[in-house]
């Protein structure tokens, strides 16, 4: 099933996979998972603001590593991949994990990552709600 306005910020087999759980066409079981992301995306966000004002790198990878995880079950590729590197960059590393990079850097790239993952969260959101009313 297409999402309309999906692109390649939702990966349609595993947002599939959660749809399949529900009992009936009015899709409250997957509703509600989708909503409870919505609200623990953006207490994660503001967690993750307030310690980048802080400069808490260690708590910054630990609140991407925990949004990556529950952004990759409901399958939304981009929020995912950018929480991925707010996790790497928080340990001081790369893009990608593999290289060390500098405090000064990782803070960088951190205000800009989740600046990214904030604009891919909120996209995705206006396409879920509006699957979401679609359906209803």
């Amino acid at each position: 099933m297409a999402i309309p306005g999906a692109k390649d910020s939702i990966d349609e087999d595993t947002f599939e996979q959660i749809l399949e759980m529900d009992d009936d066409d009015d899709r409250e079981f997957s509703k509600s998972i989708v909503y409870d992301f919505f609200t623990q995306a953006q207490s994660t966000f503001e967690k993750m603001d307030a310690n980048l004002e802080k400069k808490d790198l260690k708590t910054l990878s630990e609140l991407g590593h925990f949004l990556k995880g529950s952004s990759a079950t409901l399958g939304l590729s981009k929020v995912k991949d950018s929480c991925e590197k707010i996790q790497n960059y928080g340990l001081k590393k790369d893009a990608k994990g593999d290289k060390d990079i500098t405090e000064e850097e990782g803070l960088k790239k951190l205000d800009e990552t989740i600046k990214q993952a904030k604009t891919e969260f909120e996209e995705v959101e206006k396409v879920l709600k509006k699957f979401y009313d679609d359906e209803s």
